[in-house]
């Protein structure tokens, strides 16, 4: 911890790249751990039902599923989300880059957000584009619908869907400028997001996750514990 503290002190240019991890301590759970969305039975599998052409064939069917299993408003923010918004706030961390769809970064108090999937708290009308927010959609049964009749869709990137073009630039350009890159709470094993990596040529490249993965040989500083408990250890 000493070695990661002087890491963050030194920085100037902060940028973090969070995966499932980060919110699991939360208690919402990942899609490929051992007790994760994926090795639970359904009638279809997760990645099936979480498609744009099952949406789009099967939509009272997907928000059955969408429903009970990625609506997670009553979960809080864990250290690491605390952390990270401090450090943002001490001007250290300049953008948080998430996979996570949960929206609790920013209810931890962190501004940068860039959200690579999307977000729950989000959803819009297909038809008009009306806004609508995410206990509309805990409260309505079946497909929810807009005031137009139009179907509502969750502002998430579903498979088959490419990611937002605006904010995959700007996560590349944060990436770039960075002199210290924190990535946690992910295997690195998603992409695109997951190659947005090898746009970092800064000095210090922190991996903070419970298993190895592909970069490990290439980190300035590596930890294997949680994310909220190692974050929450720093002085900020």
């Amino acid at each position: 911890m000493k070695t990661l503290q002087q890491i963050i002190d030194e920085s100037n240019y902060i940028v973090f790249f969070g995966g499932a991890g980060v919110s699991t301590e939360s208690g919402i759970p990942d899609f490929r751990s051992v007790d994760g969305l994926y090795n639970q039975k359904y009638d279809y599998p997760p990645e099936t039902i979480l498609s744009h052409t099952f949406f789009m064939r099967n939509t009272q069917e997907f928000y059955r599923f969408y429903r009970d299993k990625m609506l997670f408003t009553d979960k809080k923010p864990n250290p690491a989300h605390i952390t990270l918004a401090k450090l943002e706030k001490a001007g250290k961390l300049k953008a948080v880059i998430t996979q996570n769809i949960d929206g609790l970064h920013q209810a931890a108090g962190s501004e940068n957000v860039l959200e690579l999937h999307g977000s729950v708290m989000r959803n819009y009308c297909m038809n008009c584009g009306k806004s609508y927010d995410v206990d509309y959609i805990i409260n309505s049964r079946g497909v929810p619908e807009c005031s137009c009749g139009g179907i509502i869709k969750p502002d998430v990137v579903l498979y088959e869907e490419p990611l937002d073009d605006r904010t995959v630039t700007q996560a590349v350009n944060h990436i770039s400028k960075a002199d210290t890159l924190i990535i946690a709470g992910t295997s690195l094993t998603v992409y695109p997001a997951a190659g947005f990596v090898r746009y970092f040529g800064g000095e210090n490249l922190v991996l903070i996750n419970r298993d190895k993965t592909q970069m490990d040989s290439l980190a300035t500083f590596i930890t294997h514990r949680n994310v909220g408990e190692v974050l929450s250890e720093l002085e900020v």
